[in-house]
């Protein structure tokens, strides 16, 4: 594990990490004890914890049997560090503890005596107090590293050590989490850094072109060596590119280099190999190729999107005609009932409709190139979300760091890089909007109204410039007196805050449990279900329709009882984040709630993890590779899932956009049938998801969980189908012709092969 945590610091993004480096490394996965509350005293080394439980790093403490568990407890580990750590390491200055991640903060202590807060070293004399609650609650996703001097009096070498660690979780999940905690001295390969992960490949004439900086960042140090470039293709292991060049790095020195691919249809490994000249010791970055499958859209005018859409009678419509091709391009909308009017130069209609009634709509977009037309079914009745939501989320990028130009830059961006031309209409605003709760200023009005804090100088202003765009505006609360984030929330407030939602022009509600524990009862069904009960009569109160999302992490089998209170979609799990472990636990594991989706009300596995992500403010590229990514979107679409992108908009690349701008595969989460896809096949790596379609056709999904590529053969009978099929791959749309029986592919390792049969 070692290996991997090195590679999380040096390069602060995560690929494949492999060292060749023998050095010792002391395992902290094992032996810890627990305890909920918080005493100074447990830091002491004489403390006796034999009455404490044991407990596991690899996982939060709500899976554990501590849920619901907010606020203190404490982790406390006996080890002993051998001086022939030090002796037969090559670099005798600094002895490393990596505690891997922590959820939220932490203080922690070795032998009594505090070495790191939050992440930062410290030295023996800080003062022990709560100050270190006040950092950012985006700490949750940052890897604790710490270091000390190996003749620092901290530590007691050849001795047992007693590390004890005060965790402090101000909600939801809580805990030390991601199992690679460990000691080991610091190694030469960490003042190597190399850049690559920050800078996108560039795809033109056919190529894939990438430069990047090495750099030594001791200012004592100078780093010999050889640098080598290798590329592999990732299904035949065919060697495609390799390049070596002598290295000298004096200190604080830099190296840049480039290099270019042939552009394939496949992803290839690229090894980024240093070989240390006193030792001959090599460290390697490894990262995957993205590629880029989506064919360019037409010049010709192709409407996209949902083709079913609903409203409650009487409340403001607003949806815009999604299509692609060459601009200019003129709108119509031919059958609109009654009471709504489209704006033919941007195909945005408005307005609102007062008679229930399904209404068969002919929508038209025309340019030089030709005209399109397709039917949309509107539904004025009593269910609105009938295709899940599609949108952005700033959360994932922004976290607590969002602000009002950040919001309407990504709207911007929806229109800039056309976006909205595929179909994605929220702009949703998460936690940080609002007036920090600790905060000596006022939460709320004379009358109660809730107020926004200065990032958001005019909330109603920024709603009417998103629905200027054709797009909807979203927003978040918390039933609790308190947000995930710290930040005002709705208790006893919800009819006020709904009435200023609809004020504000929002059209979508994310409603976020967090403090709430502090007010249920207890953990019963029926106390989960109460204040999203309260906020569903808020919102038939008001006279606009607000998309519903009940964000509470599958609680008590929330898909069981969601759409009872008013939800549209809700939470099945917990927050996901950008590492395969969690996109493929969340992802895969979408089975029992599958029945419980269906138009109006969705299953939601959490937000898209592509693009540059963060939870504010540093951001970095998603640590999934591209067969993971094209995993991510493939089965979220599958899933009839809302899809919420969580990334920086304003820097998409070319990969992301790919991703995100697949009509064919983007319809199979828009399907009007909205059925949720169930895995038919599971055999060693290999899972086969199936969906049915509404128009009678199968959308299947054949992924490999493993670490390498492998070859399959789908036998038809055993997805139910009988007959010869003929098949299309969606990502490349593209043709595959008829097949008899049985379809062979090669699945790259947690990648995904897209296809329908007909």
């Amino acid at each position: 594990m070692k290996k991997l945590f090195l590679f999380f610091i040096t390069v602060l993004f995560s690929f494949n990490f492999l060292s060749a480096q023998s050095e010792q490394t002391i395992q902290l996965k094992d032996g810890w004890k627990f305890k909920v509350g918080d005493n100074l005293d447990y830091a002491k080394p004489g403390f006796d914890d034999s009455q404490w439980k044991g407990i596991q790093v690899d996982k939060i403490w709500e899976q554990q049997g501590y849920d619901p568990l907010d606020g203190y407890a404490w982790f406390r580990i006996k080890i002993f560090i051998p001086s022939s750590l030090k002796n037969n390491s090559f670099l005798k200055d600094s002895l490393k503890i990596f505690l891997g991640k922590i959820n939220n903060f932490d203080q922690s202590f070795i032998n009594g005596n505090i070495f790191g807060i939050n992440g930062k070293n410290a030295s023996a004399n800080t003062v022990i107090d709560t100050s270190f609650l006040n950092a950012p609650t985006i700490l949750w996703d940052y890897n604790r590293r710490y270091t000390l001097s190996v003749d620092d009096p901290r530590i007691l070498w050849d001795k047992e050590n007693v590390i004890a660690v005060r965790v402090f979780d101000q909600g939801g999940q809580g805990g030390i989490y991601t199992g690679n905690a460990a000691i080991s001295m610091v190694h030469i390969s960490e003042y190597l850094t190399l850049d690559y992960g920050q800078v996108p490949f560039l795809f033109k004439n056919k190529t894939a072109s990438k430069s990047f900086t090495i750099k030594n960042t001791s200012d004592q140090l100078t780093i010999n060596g050889k640098f080598i470039i290798k590329a592999e293709n990732k299904l035949n292991k065919k060697i495609i590119y390799e390049k070596a060049e002598e290295l000298h790095l004096k200190p604080l020195s830099t190296r840049n280099f480039s290099f270019s691919l042939t552009n394939q249809d496949q992803s290839s490994y690229v090894n980024y190999i240093f070989e240390f000249a006193h030792n001959k010791e090599q460290v390697t970055f490894k990262e995957e190729t993205p590629y880029i499958l989506t064919p360019a859209p037409f010049q010709k005018a192709k409407i996209n999107g949902a083709k079913v859409y609903g409203q409650r009678p009487n409340k403001p419509f607003l949806f815009t005609i999604a299509a692609t091709g060459s601009r200019p391009m003129t709108f119509d909308a031919v059958g609109l009932p009654s009471g709504l009017s489209i704006d033919k130069k941007t195909g945005i209609i408005i307005g609102s409709v007062s008679t229930k009634g399904e209404f068969k709509v002919t929508l038209v977009a025309k340019n030089k190139f030709g005209t399109a037309k397709r039917e949309l079914k509107i539904f004025i009745g009593d269910q609105i979300s009938l295709t899940p939501p599609m949108g952005w989320n700033s959360w994932n990028v922004w976290g607590l760091t969002v602000d009002q130009e950040k919001v309407l830059a990504s709207a911007k961006v929806y229109k800039e890089k056309g976006l909205m031309n595929h179909g994605w209409t929220y702009i949703n605003i998460d936690d940080g909007w609002e007036i920090v709760g600790n905060s000596p200023d006022p939460k709320r009005d004379a009358n109660g109204n809730i107020l926004c804090n200065s990032k958001f100088p005019n909330m109603k202003a920024l709603g009417d410039s998103i629905h200027a765009l054709g797009l909807k505006f979203g927003i978040y609360s918390s039933p609790g007196p308190l947000t995930c984030g710290g930040y005002t929330a709705s208790y006893q407030h919800e009819l006020l805050d709904a009435k200023s939602f609809a004020l504000w022009g929002i059209d979508y509600l994310k409603y976020d449990w967090c403090s709430y524990d502090k007010i249920a009862k207890d953990t019963s069904r029926v106390e989960r279900i109460k204040p999203y009960t309260v906020m569903q009569d808020a919102l038939k109160k008001i006279d606009r329709d607000i998309v519903y999302s009940l964000c509470q992490y599958g609680m008590s089998n929330v898909w069981e009882w969601g759409g009872s209170v008013g939800g549209n979609l809700w939470r099945t799990t917990g927050d996901i984040n950008d590492t395969w472990q969690s996109l493929s636990e969340i992802g895969f594991s979408q089975i029992e709630n599958a029945k419980y989706a269906k138009p109006g009300n969705w299953n939601d596995p959490d937000m898209l993890v592509v693009g540059w992500v963060g939870w504010g403010p540093s951001l970095h590229p998603t640590k999934l590779t591209p067969d993971e990514q094209y995993t991510h979107i493939s089965l979220w679409s599958l899933l009839s899932a809302p899809l919420l992108i969580g990334c920086d908009l304003t820097r998409l690349d070319d990969f992301t956009l790919n991703l995100l701008t697949n009509d064919e595969v983007l319809a199979l989460d828009q399907d009007p049938l909205g059925k949720q896809a169930t895995p038919k096949i599971k055999k060693d790596n290999i899972q086969v998801w199936v969906k049915d379609l509404s128009d009678g056709n199968k959308a299947v999904g054949i992924f490999n969980l493993g670490s390498e590529s492998q070859k399959y053969s789908l036998i038809f009978s055993d997805i139910g189908i009988k007959t010869n099929a003929k098949i299309r791959d969606l990502w490349r749309q593209n043709d595959l012709g008829s097949f008899k029986e049985k379809f062979e592919i090669v699945v790259p390792s947690h990648g995904v092969v897209l296809i329908k049969i007909f």
